[in-house]
Order: structure tokens, then sequence, then C-alpha cells
């Protein structure tokens, strides 16, 4: 019960701290590449920290399992730089509600890969996709429709390379999450080193924000997700996995004053609505098996 509660709060707070990611994306100015790059870089250097503090020793890895590492971390950058730009042009909210279609892209990718879907989780995908529907109609007849598309369709395409990710992460059972993140994010400083220029040390540059979004955003925030999915039921994981969305779009109202309208409002909710009932099992006969797995947050 003890570990319970804590991973509980563990849980609650890492989805606290990814769902006020995209307002220091808005907020440090940079370009996307600029500021995945400096989370990667200083993320990598909390994350050894946090793992050497921990006395785990890395674990063992063969040349399949460091390449399926490296594979994810690809996967898990190009899901940063493409969410980021979508905050760019559609509001943080938005563009967090459609990044929680990321479960369905799981099903359809499982179903590719010879795993059977069930009928209720079709049901659950029809009803994801019927609130794209309704997001896609809610702008397109406006003046920045074209923009507003792009921006759906790349939270969208970030939300497929996270299923990638995850989809890699399961081959990868026998290596720690923390070591996995560690490689993940340095795989992300060697791609986008030839993009990096030399910061300024004036005052002008966001150093307070990157250094957030690296240890607090990065470092901490993996932390505490993977210390809490080792310790809760995939139910009570699935159910509080759901804060993030809610506090993405609390903050754009508070920093940004960006608010979705009733349409917008009404599509998101049967996107999050199904997803819950994917992730939760809703409907199904047999009851979802607990294990470890990687949850959405950016």
């Amino acid at each position: 019960m003890r570990d319970l509660h804590k991973g509980v709060w563990q849980m609650s707070l890492a989805m606290l701290i990814s769902g006020s990611i995209g307002a220091f994306v808005l907020l440090s100015g940079l370009p996307v590449t600029e500021v995945v790059f400096w989370r990667c870089l200083i993320g990598a250097m909390a994350l050894f920290i946090f793992i050497r503090g921990s006395q785990k020793p890395f674990s063992p890895l063969t040349r399949t399992t460091l390449l399926l590492a490296i594979l994810g971390g690809v996967a898990l950058v190009v899901n940063w730089l493409l969410l980021f730009a979508a905050y760019e042009r559609i509001s943080i909210g938005l563009s967090t509600v459609v990044y929680n279609t990321q479960p369905f892209m799981l099903v359809l990718m499982g179903m590719f890969l010879g795993e059977r879907v069930s009928l209720v989780k079709w049901g659950w995908l029809f009803l994801a996709f019927g609130g794209v529907v309704i997001l896609l109609s809610s702008e397109l007849t406006g003046a920045h429709g074209g923009e507003w598309l792009a921006g759906i369709g790349l939270a969208m395409a970030a939300a497929f390379f996270y299923a990638v990710t995850a989809i890699i992460a399961r081959k990868l059972r026998s290596v720690a999450p923390q070591h996995i993140a560690f490689i993940q994010v340095l795989t992300g400083v060697v791609m986008l080193l030839p993009f990096a220029h030399m910061p300024s040390f004036s005052g002008d540059f966001p150093w307070p924000i990157l250094l957030t979004l690296g240890i607090v955003h990065t470092g901490i925030m993996y932390q505490l997700l993977y210390s809490a999915i080792q310790k809760l039921p995939t139910p009570i994981t699935g159910s509080l996995s759901f804060i993030y969305p809610v506090v993405a779009i609390v903050v754009d109202n508070l920093v940004f004053g960006h608010a979705l309208n009733l349409t917008q409002l009404a599509g998101g909710a049967l996107i999050l609505f199904a997803a819950a009932g994917n992730n939760l099992g809703w409907g199904e006969k047999k009851p979802r098996e607990c294990g470890v797995g990687i949850k959405t947050a950016n």
C-alpha cells in the first residue's frame, strides 16, 4: 500500500511537470531544433547523475539491444521536434489533445505486427477518429486554416513517432528504463549537434528555461515516471496519465490566454474519452494485465 501511494504521487507529479513543457518551449523563443538539443544535452547530464546516484550499474548491452535503444532515441527525438513545431502553429492544449491519439497508433502498429485487435479496441479507435474529424472541422474554414491543419498534422505525426518509441521499448524489457532514456537523449545530442549554435552567455539567452527543460522536464520527470510505473498497476497508471493533457490545456490558457472553443472541446473530449477506454480496458472481457510500459508524456 505504501508503494502504491508513493507511485500515485510520483505519477501525478510527472504528469503535472509534463503538462507544463509546452509553455517553456514557447517562452524560450528558440528554434525547435535548439530547444530539443539543449533538452537532450542537459537531460542526459541530469539522468547520468540520477543513474550514478542510484548505484545501479548500466545493464550490459548487446549490439542489437544498443541499436534498438538508439533507434528508439531517434524516434523519440523526432517526436519532440514534431510536437514542439505543432505548438508554434496551434495552441499547446489542442496539440496535446491530438497527441493523445498515440494509444491508437500503437493499436494500428500492433495490428500490422500481427497482434489481434478486438472489436472493442476498434470501437475506441473509431470514436477517437470521430474526435479528430470534429477538431478538423472546427477551424478549417478560417483564414489560418492551412497553418492550423499543419499543426494538427504535426501533432499526429509526433504521436506516431512516440508510438514507434513505445513499440521499440517493448523489445528492451531487460534494460532499466532510466538507462534507455539516457541512451535516447544521448542519441538526440548526436542527431542535433550539427544544428546547434554556440550559446550566448549574455542575459538574453534563456538559460533558466533550458535548464528547467533539461533537469526538471527530462531528468526529474522521467525518473518519477519510470519509478511510478514500476509501482502501479496499469489501470491506475493509465488513468493518472490524463492529468497531462488537462494540465497542458490549463497552462496554455493561463500563460497564453488560449482556450478551446466548444467544437474543439467536443472533439478533444471524444479523443480523451476514447483513449481512456482503450488504456483502461473498458468493455474488454478479460482484465488488462498489469505491467511496465511507456505512458504518454513528452
